[in-house]
């Protein structure tokens, strides 16, 4: 397979490199972070000017991408930068599921995610789930004017900018049945949807999701009542794409930093990257970044695969491997810069912060290993029958 990224992808690479670079400095997503929004409408419009929202969306569903490498290529981009604007919630998680499983009328509202104008998210965790996708506690009754909603979700990312929720509830079947899951279209504005809004530790943002009594009509199902599943693995499974490219792109970042500190701090009158011990940590840092990028390329192969087994493993190895060496690079990083790496005013922990969170994003370290095992265990178990 030919890893070497196109022409348009790496143009792509390029332009969204340097505007990130040029317009979308710290102190920029520090006010971004501390507004009311938690996001920049005039970033969000540039993005999707610049073809950062379309290359996420194949050209059936409106976009001119859509594969693995080019979900890869602009989280890459966006990890350098720490951007905040909801790539993720609205043009992954939420795109994907309506792009997998809507009709012909819901899949109108494609459009509208490309060019920026509606912003969408995905509400399915729940607290206590600890990320199984299969488990499902929100109800949804059916009545004779369509669907009475019960429950609630959360950390669910830009909730209280959303426009509409695509969200997970039982129709059937008990909490942690695969089947029995169905996906409706919440508008944001519904009665009986309210939402508890927050800033996560890294300056991103989610809510706490309560549905009292929430009416839906029958068109608001996505896909077929009790078969949500697929849909929902379909979304995530992109989702932990871009989760992991984007941390790549905020490894390097912290990686460079760290680096030029090595070789501009002195100590006894020399460079401290001149000490061999400090050079050993950063010979380890590089390496395991470079094990990191051969994850995320792995995974974004595989993510169109129709062998599910294959495709799965992909994803969670990709995961476990970003979120344990995420979690080193973060404290190498601040740990060779000493004290000044803990302090506000510097870029680095807030590199550090994000790659921390990137790991409980989707999916934590032992979740994803406990699935890679499993997955393993299930296949073999097939073979051997």
């Amino acid at each position: 397979m030919n890893f070497i990224h196109t022409e348009d992808r790496r143009m792509l690479a390029d332009l969204l490199d340097r505007y990130v670079a040029e317009q979308y400095p710290i102190d920029t997503r520090h006010a971004i972070t501390s507004s009311p929004t938690g996001y920049s409408a005039a970033h969000w419009d540039k993005f999707a000017e610049l073809g950062a929202i379309g290359a996420l969306f194949s050209e059936a569903d409106g976009g001119f991408g859509g594969t693995g490498f080019d979900l890869a290529v602009v989280f890459e981009s966006l990890g350098r930068g720490l951007v905040v604007e909801p790539f993720l919630a609205s043009a992954v998680l939420a795109g994907s599921a309506l792009a997998h499983a809507g009709n012909a009328a819901q899949r109108e509202q494609l459009a509208s995610l490309i060019d920026g104008s509606l912003i969408a998210t995905l509400a399915h965790e729940e607290a206590d789930a600890y990320y199984a996708p299969n488990h499902v506690s929100t109800t949804a009754t059916r009545d004779a004017e369509g669907y009475v909603l019960n429950g609630a979700k959360a950390v669910v990312p830009f909730a209280d900018q959303a426009h509409t929720l695509i969200l997970s509830a039982r129709t059937g079947g008990n909490v942690a049945d695969a089947d029995g899951i169905s996906l409706f279209i919440v508008p944001a504005q519904t009665p009986g949807l309210t939402l508890r809004a927050y800033t996560n530790i890294d300056g991103t943002r989610a809510a706490e999701v309560t549905l009292n009594q929430v009416r839906l009509p029958a068109t608001a199902l996505l896909g077929a009542e009790g078969q949500g599943l697929a849909t929902l693995e379909h979304a995530i499974g992109r989702g932990v794409v871009a989760l992991c490219a984007e941390s790549l792109g905020a490894m390097e970042v912290a990686k460079r930093q760290t680096i030029d500190y090595l070789q501009t701090r002195k100590q006894f009158g020399k460079p401290i990257g001149s000490f061999q011990a400090l050079q050993h940590r950063m010979a380890t840092v590089l390496l395991e970044i470079e094990q990191a990028r051969s994850a995320v390329i792995n995974a974004a192969a595989v993510l169109d695969n129709l062998d599910r087994t294959e495709r799965e493993r992909a994803l969670s190895a990709a995961k476990y491997s970003i979120g344990r060496i995420g979690t080193l690079v973060a404290e190498e990083a601040i740990q060779l810069h000493g004290g000044i790496g803990m302090t506000w005013e510097l870029p680095l922990p807030h590199y550090a912060k994000r790659l921390i969170m990137i790991d409980h994003q989707l999916g934590d370290e032992d979740h994803h290993l406990a699935r890679f095992i499993a997955l393993g265990q299930q296949a073999d178990a097939t073979l051997a029958a």
